[in-house]
C-alpha cells in the first residue's frame, strides 16, 4: 500500500510553505482536543513504535526513543502532544521569546524542492512565553508515550543584544516547571545579530545565567532541569572550540548542532538567492562535519543531540552511530511526512 503522505504532499506543494505549517498543526492541534484522547491514541496506532530497546538517557533524563522533533516546527506550541503521539521521543516546542512578535514580513519561507530544502527567515515569530505557558500547562504530567517535552528559547529582536541575557532568563523563569529540558538558542541566522551572542563572553554571560536561575528552580521544583545550547553550522573551528569552553566554564549539558546555514553553495532551486536560514539534505555535510568536530573533541564530557538534514532513517542512524546521543528532524518530516520518527526507529531496531 502507498504511503498516504505521498497523495497528500503534492497537495501541500500547491500551498504557501507558511499557510501549509499553520494547516498541519491546526489539524495535529484538532486531533489533541478530541475527547476520550481519541486523536492521539489514532496517531500512536498510526506511527508510532514504542519498543524498551529505544530508550536512551542523557541529562538524567529517560527518553523513550532517541528521535525528537527539532525547534521551528512547533514554534508556539500548537500540538506537543500530536507529536509525541506520532512517535516522536522528545518535542522541542519553540524558539519561545518573553513577548509576542510578528516576526519578519512575507513571505520568509521558501520550499527548495530540487535540493529538498527549505529556506526560512522567520524571525522568531510567535505568541510569548505567557501564551505557550498556558498551552503547555495541559502537559504538565506528561507528554504521551513519556516523551521529553524541551523548550527552546530567545530573545525578542527588539531587545538590544547587550541586553538579551534579561530575555532568556525571562522566558526561563517563565517555563521552567513545565519543561523536561531547556536550549538556548543563539544561533539563529534571522534575529540581527544574535549568533554574535555565541562568542565566548557573550554565551558565558548568558549560559552562566540561565544556569544561575537553573540552581535555584531544582530547589523550587524539586528536580534538575539540563541546560543545552543549540549552534549554528557556521562556525569554524576556532568558534566551535570557545563554544565548548564556554559549556565547560558554565555547567551546561549538552549541544544541539546545528541550526539552520547562510551557505547556498551547490544549490539548483530557484529560490537559492532568498535570504534566511536553510536546512534540510544540502546541510547534512555539514551539520555532520560539526558533529564529528564535536565527538572528537568533547564528546566524552558534552553530549550532542544532531539536527540538520536528517531526511530517512538512515541518516538519522549514521548520526548515532557517529556519536550523537539523539538526533532530531524538521525538514525530513516536510519531504518524508509524519511515518519518519517510526521509520528510524523501525531502522535502529533493525539488526
Amino acid at each position: 500500500m502507498s504511503d498516504p503522505y505521498s497523495i497528500i504532499w503534492p497537495l501541500l506543494r500547491s500551498i504557501d510553505p507558511e499557510t501549509a505549517h499553520r494547516r498541519a498543526l491546526q489539524a495535529l492541534h484538532f486531533c489533541e482536543c478530541i475527547p476520550g484522547q481519541l486523536g492521539t491514541e489514532l496517531l500512536e496506532r498510526a506511527f508510532a513504535v514504542r519498543d524498551p530497546r529505544l530508550a536512551v538517557t542523557a541529562f538524567g533524563l529517560r527518553f523513550p526513543n532517541p528521535v525528537g522533533l527539532a525547534a521551528g516546527l512547533d514554534k508556539d506550541a500548537h500540538a506537543p502532544g500530536a507529536f509525541a503521539a506520532m512517535g516522536c521521543g522528545f518535542v522541542e516546542a519553540g524558539t519561545v521569546t518573553p513577548l509576542p512578535q510578528p516576526g519578519n514580513p512575507r513571505p520568509r519561507m521558501f520550499r527548495l524542492i530540487e535540493d529538498a530544502g527549505l529556506i526560512n527567515r522567520l524571525g522568531f515569530p510567535g505568541v510569548g512565553v505567557e501564551r505557550v505557558r498556558a498551552r503547555l500547562w495541559k502537559w504538565r504530567d506528561g507528554l504521551p508515550g513519556g516523551a521529553i517535552l524541551g523548550i527552546n528559547i530567545g530573545k525578542n529582536s527588539s531587545t538590544p543584544l547587550e541586553a538579551a541575557t534579561t530575555d532568556y532568563v525571562a522566558v526561563f523563569d517563565a517555563i521552567y516547571d513545565l519543561a523536561g529540558y531547556v536550549a538556548i538558542n543563539v544561533s539563529s541566522p534571522n534575529t540581527q545579530g544574535l549568533r554574535t551572542l555565541q562568542a565566548r563572553d557573550a554565551l558565558t554571560t548568558i549560559a552562566g545565567a540561565v544556569i544561575a536561575r537553573r540552581d535555584l528552580a531544582r530547589r523550587a521544583i524539586g528536580r534538575r532541569i539540563p541546560v543545552l545550547v543549540k549552534i549554528s553550522p557556521d562556525l569554524d573551528e576556532a568558534s566551535l572550540a570557545a563554544v565548548i569552553e564556554a559549556c565547560r566554564d558554565t555547567g551546561i549539558d549538552g549541544v544541539i548542532a546545528t541550526n539552520t546555514t547562510t551557505n547556498r553553495e551547490g544549490l539548483m532551486s530557484r529560490h537559492r538567492g532568498e535570504t534566511g536560514g536553510l536546512s534540510g539534505a544540502p546541510l547534512s555535510n555539514r551539520s555532520r562535519t560539526v558533529l564529528d568536530w564535536l565527538v572528537r573533541e568533547a564528546g566524552s564530557t558534552l553530549p550532542v543531540v544532531s539536527v540538520g538534514g536528517i531526511m530517512t532513517a538512515q541518516d538519522a542512524r549514521q548520526r548515532l552511530e557517529a556519536g550523537a546521543t539523539l538526533v532530531q528532524v524538521y525538514t525530513g518530516m516536510v519531504y518524508a511526512g509524519p511515518a519518519l520518527p517510526g521509520a528510524i526507529c523501525r531502522e535502529l531496531l533493525r539488526q
